[in-house]
C-alpha cells in the first residue's frame, strides 16, 4: 500500500523548531560504539519512576549504540511505552495485499497522470532537477510519483549519500531487549482503522493531495539541513543533550502529513490533530504507568519532549518530578 506506508514514513520525522544556521561544510557522521543520551526521569510522590530515552531520526547508519544504561531498566521495569505517534490499521492478511498491490503502486502515482514538471511550478521543479540528479540519478518513472512519494524517495536517498538513516540500531537494540525481558511494549500510538482497503485504496487513487508544500519542505532540508541533521544525529550518539536543545531541525513531516489529512480522504477517515491526539493518548498511558508501575521504561522523541508546550512540561503540570539527564 504505497501511498500509506509513504505517509507512515513521515510520523517518524517529527522534529519542527526554526534552525540554527546552517555551516557549510558537512561534518564526518560518527560511527562505532557510542553510548548515547542519558535518560530523562519522571517522579510521582509514591516514588514510582517514568524513564524516558529521547530518541533522534535520522542517525548514524554505523552507529554501535552502547545502550547498558537503558538495558538495566528494560530489565527493571515493569512495563515498556512505544514512541507517540499514529498509525494506519489495515485489515488485510498477506495473499490479500499482494491482490492489492497493483491498485497501491497506482495510489502513488498522480491521479491525473500528469508529470512532476507539469504539477510544480518552474522554480521548483527547476530545484528538484538538481537535487535528484545528485541523489537518485535517472528514473524516468520517479517523475510519474505523487509530489508527496518523490519527495519522500529524495530524502531517503539523500539521507543514504550522508550517512544516515531512519531506522537506526535503536530500534534493534530496543526490541531485542523487550524480547529478552520479556516485554510486550504498551502501544500508544493512536490507531486509525481501515475497515475497507481496497475502497480506501480507491479514494486514495482519486483524491488530489495538496503536496507541493511538503515537496518544497523536503527539498529545503535535501539542499541546506542535510549538514544539520548530521550534527544532530552525532550529537545524539555521543549524549551531548545541550547541542540536541539547541538544534531542532525545520523537518517536512507537518507540511507532509497535513498534504494527505487536509485531502478528502483524510478527512473521511479522521486523520485531523494528529499531534494533539497522540500527545494526549501518550500521556494517558504514562500516567497509568506512573500510578501502576514502580519502574516504567519509555521512548519520546527529543523534540516532543523539549518542546516548550511538550510531553515533559506536560508532566511537570500533572505535578510529577522531572528530572534531566
Amino acid at each position: 500500500m504505497a501511498l500509506m506506508v509513504m505517509m507512515l514514513a513521515w510520523t517518524t520525522a517529527a522534529d519542527a523548531q526554526s534552525p540554527p544556521p546552517v555551516v557549510d561544510m558537512a561534518p564526518v557522521v560518527v560511527s562505532g560504539e557510542q553510548p548515547g543520551p542519558g535518560l530523562w526521569k519522571v517522579s510521582s510522590s509514591d516514588g514510582h519512576t517514568l524513564w524516558i530515552l529521547g530518541t533522534v531520526s535520522p542517525l548514524p547508519a554505523k552507529l554501535e549504540w552502547r545502550s547498558d544504561e537503558v538495558e538495566a531498566v528494560i530489565a527493571e521495569a515493569q512495563q515498556m511505552l512505544t514512541a507517540p505517534g499514529w498509525t494506519l490499521d489495515a485489515d488485510i492478511g498477506f495473499f490479500k495485499g499482494l491482490t492489492l498491490l497493483p491498485s497501491a503502486m497506482k495510489a502513488a502515482r498522480s491521479p491525473d497522470g500528469r508529470r512532476l514538471q507539469e504539477v510544480l511550478p518552474a522554480d521548483l521543479y527547476a530545484r528538484w532537477e538538481v537535487q535528484k540528479k545528485r541523489y537518485i540519478g535517472r528514473d524516468g518513472g520517479i517523475e510519474k510519483d505523487r509530489p508527496l512519494v518523490a519527495a519522500a524517495e529524495l530524502y531517503s536517498e539523500a539521507l543514504k549519500k550522508v550517512g544516515l538513516k531512519q531506522r537506526s540500531a535503536v530500534s534493534e537494540v530496543l526490541d531485542k531487549a523487550a524480547k529478552a525481558h520479556g516485554h510486550k511494549p504498551v502501544a500508544t500510538q493512536v490507531v486509525i482503522r481501515i475497515e475497507d482497503p481496497r475502497q480506501a485504496l480507491k479514494e486514495v487513487r482519486a483524491s488530489s493531495l495538496d503536496d507541493v508544500a511538503c515537496f518544497e519542505r523536503t527539498l529545503d532540508v535535501v539542499e541546506s539541513k542535510l549538514p544539520l541533521l548530521v550534527e544532530r544525529a552525532n550529537a545524539w550518539s555521543v549524549g551531548d543533550i545541550e547541542a540536541l536543545q539547541q538544534m531542532a531541525v525545520q523537518s517536512q513531516y507537518g507540511a507532509c502529513v497535513d498534504a494527505v489529512a487536509r485531502s478528502e480522504f483524510g478527512r473521511r477517515r479522521g486523520l485531523t490533530d494528529l499531534d494533539r491526539r497522540a500527545q494526549e493518548k501518550w500521556l494517558g498511558h504514562a500516567r497509568e504507568a506512573l500510578q501502576r508501575n514502580t519502574v516504567t521504561f519509555a521512548v519520546v522523541p527529543v523534540f516532543s519532549l523539549l518542546a516548550p508546550d511538550g510531553y515533559l512540561e506536560d508532566l511537570h503540570r500533572l505535578g510529577y518530578a522531572v528530572e534531566s539527564p
